[in-house]
């Protein structure tokens, strides 16, 4: 099937699937983290890796970061201490989530707002000029890295209790025999032509 798209139809398209594709890692993220008790939250698999908590400390500066300002000013922002983020100063579960909120919150507000002519814009990131569409897939590439960390170490610190939060193993046909034709993302009604 093709679509006839004129430049805000791909515009209004590359936001929505970016919009969809951030959603996804986080829900994945949020599914994750609600698996453990706060303590596991802070426990790193071996001394030179992050803990979970600090991971999200760590994505939520970032987004915070990237996208204040978004299209007018540097996304490496002179407030932000990125070496602080990976240190685990979150004490209460809440207050960590509240963080990890904040900084998606930032980011779904500001490509929400962005207009098909701000995809052909320029911006920088510690002053290395990226379009708009390279700043958004960089975005979601290191979001995509880091929530898999956290997801794969939330699944190893689970443990037995562990739930999948995707397709469980042995499950593909089934899964695919009730979603088929009507999407996992999002559902559309297709002309039989």
């Amino acid at each position: 099937m093709t679509t006839d798209l004129d430049s805000n139809g791909i515009s209004k398209a590359l936001i929505d699937g970016a919009l969809a594709s951030f959603r996804s890692n986080k829900g994945w993220a949020d599914k994750a983290v609600a698996q453990l008790p706060d303590d596991k939250m802070h426990v790193a698999l071996d001394p030179n890796t992050n803990s979970i908590a600090v991971i999200m400390k760590h994505v939520a500066g970032n987004l915070l970061s990237r996208w204040t300002d978004f299209l007018t000013s540097d996304g490496e922002k002179p407030w932000r201490n990125r070496d602080d983020e990976f240190v685990d100063t979150f004490t209460s579960r809440d207050e960590l989530l509240a963080y990890w909120e904040s900084g998606w919150q930032r980011l779904f507000d500001t490509l929400t707002s962005l207009s098909p002519d701000d995809l052909g814009r320029t911006v920088t990131i510690r002053g290395e000029p990226h379009s708009v569409p390279l700043a958004i897939q960089r975005s979601l590439a290191h979001c995509g890295y880091h929530v898999g960390q956290i997801v794969l170490t939330a699944r190893i610190l689970a443990g037995e209790r562990w739930t999948t939060i995707t397709i469980p193993r042995g499950a593909s046909a089934s899964f695919n025999q009730k979603v088929w034709g009507t999407g996992y993302y999002q559902s559309t009604t297709q002309d039989p032509k």
